[in-house]
């Protein structure tokens, strides 16, 4: 089958041209469109190359979509059905990876790994006072969501030793028996728990999950992570907390100021779409003042492991479609 691909790294040129070996590859410029390209079976994309009906006009003999990110909403999937034009998705790609970046914020938190850099840095002081830290083992660490980065999150915990409560709307007992925590309300959760981490998409449910009205229910002295997304939690409140000692600190790779980020992946594609804003929120955001929070820029899903992965699930649409058996569809 004749493939094309759209917005592709040259590092990943040569990985894709390895596993498809058997297929014609095409490598084309998103701002040149299918010029050149002759009559193409399959197309990859990625975020910045929307694929509309005006699009598919280009491709007479297309068959398949498969793009190389979790989201789609940049494919006309209604054009795509009248043309029968199947459309896949990577469904998941960084579970691990972003539960391995929520343990790194709170280690930086728990035991003040950046004041401790700064003062090396920028003081030239080795002196350790005021830096004293807490152990992760033997205390309780309460996951808000239990989906596929959740899930990772408890795996990690109980190899520190920690104790683990969950919150999710849809609890998984199963899973619960599995790896040995316990359900709860939110409520519970916030008041029994020594770090707090988020794990749950933007919805209009989820909006402030965190806020004014039941950030005080948390256990004096506890973290907040949160790698999901910075609407989960009212800035005001946490940073009232924070103030306060309510909060013994924070990291954060997302915060509210963003916006509405759709997919990780759009950052990879052309930066934070949201970059200018954030730079002008920030430079008054007095959360970036504390040494107690650590503030990083979205970067959890972000490893080369992560990247591959994404290659070689869209390599697994494109072969199982071949094989007239096709996965991860999207509908």
């Amino acid at each position: 089958m004749k493939i094309g691909f759209f917005e592709v790294e040259d590092w990943e040129k040569d990985y894709i041209g390895s596993r498809l070996s058997g297929h014609e590859v095409l490598f084309l410029d998103k701002n040149q469109g299918a010029e050149g390209s002759g009559q193409i079976d399959i197309l990859s994309n990625f975020i910045g190359y929307p694929v509309t009906a005006e699009t598919l006009r280009q491709f007479p003999d297309l068959k398949f979509v498969t793009t190389r990110s979790t989201g789609f909403d940049h494919i006309d999937l209604e054009a795509c059905a009248q043309r029968g034009i199947l459309v896949s998705n990577v469904p998941t790609y960084g579970e691990n990876t972003v539960a391995e970046f929520t343990f790194a914020l709170l280690l930086a938190v728990s035991r003040k790994i950046y004041p401790s850099v700064k003062r090396v840095r920028e003081r030239g002081l080795f002196a350790t006072d005021n830096l004293q830290g807490f152990d992760l083992q033997g205390k309780t660490l309460g996951v808000i969501g239990t989906g596929h980065i959740g899930t990772y999150v408890v795996k990690i915990a109980k190899g520190f030793g920690m104790n683990v409560i969950a919150y999710d709307p849809y609890p998984r007992e199963e899973l619960a028996g599995q790896f040995g925590f316990v359900y709860k309300t939110l409520e519970e959760l916030l008041g029994a728990s020594d770090a707090v981490t988020l794990h749950v998409p933007y919805l209009p449910a989820t909006h402030h999950l965190l806020n004014s009205k039941n950030i005080g229910l948390c256990k004096r002295g506890a973290v907040i992570i949160n790698t999901a997304r910075g609407g989960l939690i009212e800035t005001a409140a946490l940073t009232a907390a924070l103030k306060s000692g309510q909060l013994a600190g924070a990291g954060l790779d997302v915060l509210e100021e963003e916006g509405f980020v759709k997919d990780e992946l759009e950052i990879l594609a052309g930066g934070h779409p949201n970059e200018d804003q954030l730079k002008i929120a920030l430079a008054d955001h007095e959360l970036m003042q504390m040494d107690n929070v650590v503030v990083t820029p979205h970067n959890a899903f972000n490893t080369k492991e992560a990247l591959i992965r994404i290659l070689d699930t869209t390599i697994e649409n494109i072969q199982a479609f071949a094989r007239g058996k096709p996965v991860n569809l999207v509908k």
